[in-house]
């Protein structure tokens, strides 16, 4: 199933349901970040996400690793997924388009080995990696749809623009 909901993916709470998982829009250090990845460290605990990354670093553009929730476990989070999506101008658009998809391949590939039943994944590589947000919400519900299963996805919008690209596509 999949669903859509619009806020802050670190307040698990105002989803339509209880996230075993959250995925942050990575980088491939893996380090702290803006948007949606500085809101998620800053939920977490910073000092404690950033040594479980920096273990984990470098993730390629295309993959997606694990770390524990830290401070998120309050709310029932779990985990944290890590997913790198592709900067969309360093790549020709199909390919751009085939390393997202293989991101959130990847980001249901973790969340199965997980044993997850629920998972809250955000726009990935729309804001600074310039993604054209319509064109990404296509590949995304396409790989999320291919590979989901059993999973509960909800698919987080920041705000009304993005909660009606996000819908559209759906």
């Amino acid at each position: 199933m999949i669903s859509l909901s619009q806020g802050d993916i670190t307040k698990p709470s105002t989803m339509s349901i209880s996230p075993e998982a959250i995925v942050n829009a990575a980088n491939e250090a893996l380090a702290p970040g803006a948007g949606v990845c500085g809101a998620i460290f800053a939920a977490a605990g910073v000092d404690e996400l950033a040594a479980a990354c920096a273990v984990l670093a470098p993730c390629p553009t295309g993959e997606a690793v694990v770390t524990p929730s830290f401070g998120l476990m309050a709310q029932g989070v779990r985990w944290i997924i890590h997913a790198v999506g592709p900067i969309y101008s360093a790549r020709q658009p199909a390919e751009a388009d085939e390393l997202l998809a293989a991101t959130y391949r990847s980001i249901l590939d973790r969340a199965h080995e997980l044993d997850c039943s629920s998972l809250a994944i955000p726009a990935i590589s729309t804001g600074i990696y310039g993604f054209p947000a319509r064109r990404a919400a296509k590949v995304a519900v396409e790989a999320i749809r291919e590979r989901a299963d059993s999973l509960d996805v909800v698919l987080v919008a920041f705000d009304d623009e993005a909660r009606a690209i996000l819908s559209a596509a759906l």
